[in-house]
């Protein structure tokens, strides 16, 4: 059973985006609590460089990574990028210095975070922009969109994704124009609905099935934040049987779960990196599919 090595983002477009199926997430590069300078900035630039060296030609960032640290490590990392290079920021969000997330998502906001985005990776156009959905915000979704759309119209957007929905807001979404992209939290060991002290994070099975149907790639985040933990006894005994970690039989899975699903694993670990994209050699057979389901 052969797991796809690319996937196409925006296929119909005039634009589309071809992509190497296994992704890198940056935010893992900040310090605690997501915030902050890596611990090892060396290892850090040397993580990303050896991403592109290793075939991952998409970057998820965000400018409330750090604050605005993963975009400038980044730059520093690989400026002037490689032509084939994807870099997905994420808008709709803020931190403040005591860690708190707060929702960014008027559309004079969208538009400062975009600005922002741009300037720190010197780029005249971001390939992909996710808008993160706060649940409870006051600002409806369709006003936010709409501001993403504008900002496509004017060419500092190429693609709209969104991030962080449920499948009632995914299918408003889609109402409302073309979305490339969602990023979800989903994993083997989370496919459901999870509470997080980030509000609420919805639709794993759910929007995975409103993806495939309308063929829109799934980018899962947290896949092992949530799935590591858990220790599940079929992960562990496929990791025996394939000689892997139970992190690459963890990312194995989604490969291999549905070809519309782009992994994105991020960790700050240049040797847990390296495992990662390893687990695009790992083959899972229907029979281990069904064990794993």
């Amino acid at each position: 059973m052969d797991a796809i090595k690319t996937i196409v983002i925006a296929e119909k477009s005039k634009q589309p985006l071809n992509v190497n199926r296994i992704g890198y997430g940056t935010m893992r590069l900040t310090g605690e609590g997501i915030y902050g300078e890596p611990p090892n900035r060396p290892e850090a630039i040397q993580i990303l460089k050896q991403a592109v060296n290793s075939g991952v030609n998409f970057l998820d960032t965000a400018d409330y990574y750090g604050d605005d640290v993963t975009n400038r490590l980044i730059k520093e990392a690989l400026y002037p990028y490689p032509k084939d290079l994807v870099i997905c920021t994420k808008v709709g969000g803020t931190r403040k210095p005591d860690k708190s997330w707060l929702p960014f998502n008027t559309p004079e906001n969208i538009r400062t975070a975009i600005d922002r985005n741009l300037s720190t990776l010197k780029l005249e156009q971001m390939a992909l922009v996710h808008f993160r959905v706060f649940p409870g915000s006051p600002v409806p979704i369709k006003e936010s969109l709409d501001a993403m759309f504008m900002l496509q119209k004017e060419g500092k957007i190429l693609h709209v994704g969104i991030s962080c929905v449920s499948e009632e807001e995914l299918q408003t979404a889609i109402s409302v124009g073309k979305i490339a992209t969602v990023e979800n939290m989903y994993g083997h060991g989370q496919r459901t609905t999870l509470k997080t002290p980030h509000g609420e994070n919805r639709g794993g099975q759910e929007v995975l099935a409103i993806c495939e149907k309308n063929q829109i790639p799934l980018i899962p985040y947290f896949s092992l934040f949530n799935s590591m933990p858990k220790k599940d006894d079929r992960i562990a005994t496929l990791a025996k049987k394939y000689e892997a970690t139970e992190a690459q039989i963890n990312i194995a899975w989604l490969l291999h779960r549905s070809p519309w699903i782009l992994p994105i694993p991020g960790t700050s670990s240049l040797k847990h990196f390296e495992e990662n994209i390893k687990s695009a050699n790992i083959k899972l057979t229907q029979e281990d599919m069904r064990f794993l389901e």
